[in-house]
């Protein structure tokens, strides 16, 4: 039996400071720009400081891409546009720096790091310090099969545990995250369809590399017989990512909890980061209160999820591609609310007061 009691979670999660969130509102008053004029970033700025526990809020100094790895057996069915067991060759890609966040994390010098839970290749093919977490080579075929064994849910929930552990203690400050994976998005689909109550079709989308009307009938076939398998199981959140998770989603659902529980901001990429978020929320309500949608990636799935946790997106940009993309193009927003939050000067006491007086010499005549 288990060791792992997730409604641990629930005791170990506070919310951000709301006391500091007021102090950050009412510093934000007292700026020379009037408040409410810079739109989200007002929003953001305050979140940040309420997540740091500081006034006036902190730079963004440290941010980290973490990618979470892995193949998914349902992809043997079509129901993406890359071959099953493909997603080694992908990480490779980003690895040596040929991927859209290599290019982007490179221009912002914001460092990756990938972790590979299941990815289908030799591991001998990758760096030792991205596959000695790996729990598995690849995943089972959801429709028919249980992603994980108990055991491998169990150990992937707590690698990501572990990592998110390692980067609060090496001075993270922000996470962006993603995943790299083939089928991950049909997995994704089948949480969110399992945890908002709705059918195949609602949550069926195109994948990263869109498919075609076929490979999308055979994708939504495959989320709906999943589906038959996940519905069981909705009551135990471990067991459901071993039915029809995988063990990247088991450990990202696992890093981001525990990110909530270390107090350290994490911003989400896809649908894939979307619906272990929504597992996360089941576990713990308050987690999502630590994380930030950065974008629409026009996935209906993603839409979904985040509509469930009341999570709305920074961009829409209608980046598909994963890896973190999408959320890493939000990072320079967030780090620019911090700037301005941090260095707009405040209005000198006298021009505060000059209204006031107006107002009493006024009320005199």
């Amino acid at each position: 039996m288990s060791s792992l009691n997730l409604d641990d979670f629930t005791d170990l999660i506070e919310r951000p400071d709301g006391g500091v969130r007021r102090d950050a509102e009412a510093r934000r008053e007292r700026q020379i720009v009037p408040p409410g004029s810079l739109g989200r970033l007002d929003d953001l700025g305050e979140w940040l400081a309420a997540a740091q526990g500081a006034v006036p809020v902190r730079p963004v100094e440290r941010p980290r891409v973490v990618l979470f790895a892995g193949d998914h057996g349902i992809a043997e069915l079509g129901v993406s546009a890359r071959a099953a067991g493909s997603a080694g060759q992908l990480v490779r890609d980003v690895l040596e720096g040929g991927r859209p966040v290599s290019v982007l994390a490179r221009r912002l010098g914001v460092p990756v790091r990938v972790v590979d839970l299941g990815l289908d290749c030799d591991p001998e093919s990758l760096p030792e310090d991205v596959v000695r977490h790996r729990v598995r080579r690849g995943s089972g075929r959801i429709d028919i099969e249980d992603a994980l064994t108990p055991e491998e849910a169990e150990a992937a929930f707590l690698v990501g545990v572990r990592i998110a552990d390692e980067e609060a203690d090496s001075g993270t400050d922000l996470v962006v995250l993603g995943d790299v994976s083939v089928g991950g998005t049909t997995a994704a689909g089948v949480l969110v369809a399992a945890l908002c109550g709705t059918d195949a079709s609602v949550v069926t989308g195109r994948g990263g590399l869109a498919i075609d009307d076929l490979a999308w009938m055979r994708k939504c076939a495959a989320i709906r017989d999943a589906l038959r398998r996940a519905r069981p199981v909705l009551g135990d959140q471990l067991q459901l990512l071993a039915t029809v998770g995988g063990a990247d989603l088991a450990a990202i659902t696992g890093f981001l909890l525990q990110s909530a529980v270390r107090k350290m901001p994490v911003i989400l990429d896809g649908v894939v980061v979307a619906a272990c978020a929504l597992v996360g929320q089941r576990v713990a309500f308050r987690a999502p209160d630590w994380w930030l949608a950065a974008h629409d990636s026009g996935e209906p799935g993603q839409a979904k999820a985040l509509d469930r946790m009341a999570l709305e997106p920074l961009l829409t940009q209608g980046v598909k591609v994963g890896e973190g993309m999408g959320a890493l193009l939000a990072l320079p927003m967030v780090q620019a609310a911090a700037s301005l939050a941090a260095e707009l000067p405040e209005t000198p006491e006298e021009k505060l007061s000059e209204p006031l007086e107006a107002e009493l010499e006024k009320s005199e005549n």
